[in-house]
């Protein structure tokens, strides 16, 4: 029988826990029921299950990315589910994660535990506000290095870049641009093929 949620546990809300903060300790003990499960500061957070043409753009940029960078040695690709352990009290799962070679000591046996390279949210309607603003705040606190935001339905891809304080749009890109990254000069993912039908 799968374990109860913990306390503070709520779907696709943030609820204020009314005793004390979740750990991360407790939310793996969270059952594998086919949703994603964040943990934000200590409040829980329940997505539904992806839509087809979220993990279809999901997996063709993870394909692209892997050929660039895993390949040749320079980064490891992640997708979700996959935990990233920001505190104690903060993890998230997001769509794709890149890490670096010479990050690779924030790699875990039991998850990613540190700030990336690069986080990947692909926006579906369930996740828009979450995406744009509560997930874009964090990962600028955290300092990550690059978050990038992928609209499936406009073929759009938002790239942030934390310049030592809080991030600025580095670029945007449309279906027909290259996706490129100051860190990995070899990257170059063409986008007509991560958003063609």
């Amino acid at each position: 029988m799968a374990p109860d949620p913990p306390t503070g546990y709520h779907p696709s809300v943030a609820q204020p826990s009314p005793r004390s903060p979740i750990l991360y300790e407790e939310y793996r003990l969270l059952p594998e029921d086919g949703r994603r499960y964040e943990l934000i500061e200590g409040d829980l957070l329940v997505s539904p299950g992806p839509s087809l043409r979220h993990q279809t753009v999901s997996r063709r940029l993870q394909f692209e990315l892997m050929k660039a960078l895993e390949e040749p040695g320079l980064a490891q690709i992640f997708d979700a589910p996959i935990d990233v352990v920001l505190t104690p009290t903060t993890c998230v799962q997001p769509d794709l994660v890149v890490v670096s070679a010479e990050n690779a000591r924030i790699l875990t046996d039991r998850a990613i535990e540190g700030a990336p390279d690069i986080l990947v949210e692909i926006l579906s309607p369930t996740s828009f506000e979450r995406d744009r603003e509560l997930k874009r705040k964090l990962y600028e606190r955290f300092a990550i290095r690059e978050y990038w935001i992928v609209d499936p339905e406009s073929g759009l891809v938002v790239v942030h870049r934390h310049g030592g304080e809080r991030y600025e749009v580095r670029a945007r890109y449309d279906r027909s641009g290259i996706l490129e990254c100051p860190e990995f000069p070899g990257l170059a993912v063409p986008l007509a093929h991560v958003f063609r039908s």
